[in-house]
C-alpha cells in the first residue's frame, strides 16, 4: 500500500444525496480527497454523501466507504463550510501503517448502518411528532431546540406549562402521541421554493431562513410542517411506541424528555 499523497481540497459543498432519497442504504461517490488533521484524525471528502453528518440534533450516520481494494469504516461525521467530512480509519492497513492510495476522481461505495439510521431516524421524527401534539393539546408553545440522540432525547419549548398541570399534559401528550402513531400519515420530506415552502409551514417560515432559498420541509400528514435537514420515517406509525418520560420547566422553557421502544 502506498502512502497517501497530499489532500486535495473540495472546491464546492458536497451534494446530500440523502436529500434525494433518504432512505438508500447504499450509494456510489467519487473522491475529492483525503483529508488529515491536527491530532491524526483521517477523513475522506467526496462530491456527495448518504451519510448524515452530525447536526440539527441529530447523530451521526456510521458505516463504510468501500474502494476497489480498500474498506474505509465510518465513525463520524461533520460538516464544515458545506463540506462534509467522513471520520474514521482503513480497515487492514497491512500492518505497516501506511494508508491506501486514494487518487481524486476514484469512485467508491457509500453504505450506511441499516440499524442506526432507522434509529435516529425515528427518534427524530418522534421529536417533531411532539410538537403537534402540543398544538392538539392547545398548549401554544414556541418550539425550540430538539436533542434527538437515543440517550436522552427530548424537546424544548418556549413559554411555560403551570406546574400543576404537569403530570396532566404528560399524560395526554402520550396519549395523544401514540393515537397518531397508531393511526399512521405518510412523512413529506422534500425542498421547496421559498414561497410554497412556507405554505406548507403554515403561512410563515423563521426568519433565519432567507427568501432567496429552497428550504427543505418535513411535514407529517394534514398538519403544518417545518423547517429540517435530518432523516426521517416513511410514516408516523414507523416511529413505534413513544413515551413521555418528563415534562421540566425552568426559565421559561418547557422540556418534554421521551423514549421509544426498541
Amino acid at each position: 500500500m502506498a502512502a497517501a499523497a497530499a489532500p486535495l481540497r473540495a472546491a464546492s459543498p458536497t451534494r446530500l444525496a440523502y436529500f434525494d432519497d433518504m432512505w438508500a442504504l447504499r450509494s456510489p461517490a467519487t473522491v475529492l480527497s483525503l483529508h488529515q488533521e491536527e491530532g491524526g484524525r483521517t477523513a475522506v471528502v467526496l462530491d456527495a454523501t448518504i451519510f448524515h453528518p452530525q447536526g440539527g440534533g441529530q447523530p451521526a450516520d456510521t458505516g463504510v466507504i468501500s474502494g476497489a481494494a480498500w474498506r474505509f469504516l465510518v465513525e463520524d461525521v461533520r460538516v464544515k463550510d458545506g463540506v462534509v467530512f467522513h471520520y474514521g480509519r482503513f480497515e487492514d492497513a497491512g500492518g505497516d501503517g501506511c494508508r491506501p492510495e486514494l487518487d481524486k476522481g476514484q469512485s467508491v461505495t457509500l453504505e450506511i448502518d441499516a440499524g442506526r439510521r432507522s434509529l435516529n431516524s425515528r427518534l427524530h421524527s418522534a421529536g417533531h411528532l411532539l410538537d403537534s401534539c402540543m398544538t392538539n393539546l392547545g398548549l401554544q408553545l414556541e418550539p425550540g431546540k430538539g436533542y434527538h440522540f437515543p440517550d436522552g432525547p427530548s424537546v424544548e419549548y418556549k413559554g411555560v406549562i403551570p406546574p400543576d398541570q404537569l403530570q396532566d399534559k404528560k399524560a395526554q401528550l402520550e396519549k395523544q402521541a401514540n393515537e397518531l402513531i397508531s393511526k399512521g400519515a405518510k412523512v413529506l420530506v422534500s425542498v421547496f421554493p421559498y414561497e410554497e415552502a412556507a405554505k406548507l409551514c403554515g403561512g410563515a417560515l423563521p426568519g433565519y431562513i432567507s427568501q432567496d432559498s429552497t428550504p427543505r420541509i418535513v411535514k407529517f400528514g394534514e398538519y403544518p410542517g417545518c423547517p429540517c435537514g435530518g432523516t426521517h420515517v416513511a410514516d408516523v406509525a414507523d416511529i413505534g411506541n413513544l413515551k413521555v418520560t418528563s415534562i421540566r420547566v425552568k426559565k421559561g422553557v418547557t422540556k418534554v424528555s421521551y423514549s421509544i421502544s426498541p
